[in-house]
C-alpha cells in the first residue's frame, strides 16, 4: 500500500442536465477549474450506459464483462478524478437500477443523464497522477 496525508481544498457542486454526457461533463469541469486530485459522490438517473462488470477471470490484465442499459435507471456513484497524459481521467464506479435489475460496475463509455444528476467534487490538495501499468492493463493513482 502507497499512501498520502493532504487536505480538502475546494468544493463544488454540479448539476448534470438530460441528455448531457456524465463523462464528458465532469472532464469538463476538471479542465476548466484544474481540478488536479478529488473525489466525488452522484445521486440521481442515467437515461444509457456503458459499464465494466467485472473480469471474466481473475488475472492480470484482466479480460473486462462489458454491460449496459438504455431504458433509465437510478444511480449512486462515487468516483475520483487524476489526471493521465495531461487529461483529466474520471474513475466512477456506480450502483443502477429500476424495477426489473440492479447492477454495479465501472462507468466508462456512454453515461447519459436522465433528468438529472448531483454530482458533489471534493478536491484535495495531494498530489498524484494516473500511469498506464502494462502488467495489470490499468492506470492506477502514482503519487508524486
Amino acid at each position: 500500500m502507497d499512501y498520502r496525508k493532504g487536505s480538502i481544498g475546494r468544493i463544488f457542486i454540479a448539476r448534470v442536465d438530460h441528455g448531457e454526457d456524465l463523462l464528458a461533463e465532469l472532464s469538463s469541469l476538471a479542465l476548466k477549474e484544474r481540478i488536479k486530485s478529488a473525489f466525488f459522490i452522484i445521486l440521481g438517473g442515467l437515461e444509457k450506459a456503458e459499464f465494466v462488470t467485472g473480469p471474466k477471470e481473475s488475472v492480470l490484465p484482466p479480460v473486462e464483462i462489458w454491460s449496459g442499459f438504455d431504458d433509465g435507471h437510478q444511480l449512486v456513484g462515487a468516483g475520483n478524478i487524476f489526471w493521465e497524459n495531461d487529461t483529466p481521467k474520471i474513475h466512477l464506479h456506480g450502483v443502477t437500477g429500476d424495477t426489473k435489475e440492479i447492477a454495479i460496475g465501472c462507468i466508462r463509455k456512454t453515461a447519459r443523464t436522465f433528468m438529472y444528476l448531483d454530482v458533489f467534487i471534493i478536491e484535495t490538495d495531494i498530489p498524484a497522477k494516473r500511469v498506464f501499468d502494462k502488467k495489470i492493463g490499468a492506470s492506477p493513482i502514482r503519487f508524486q
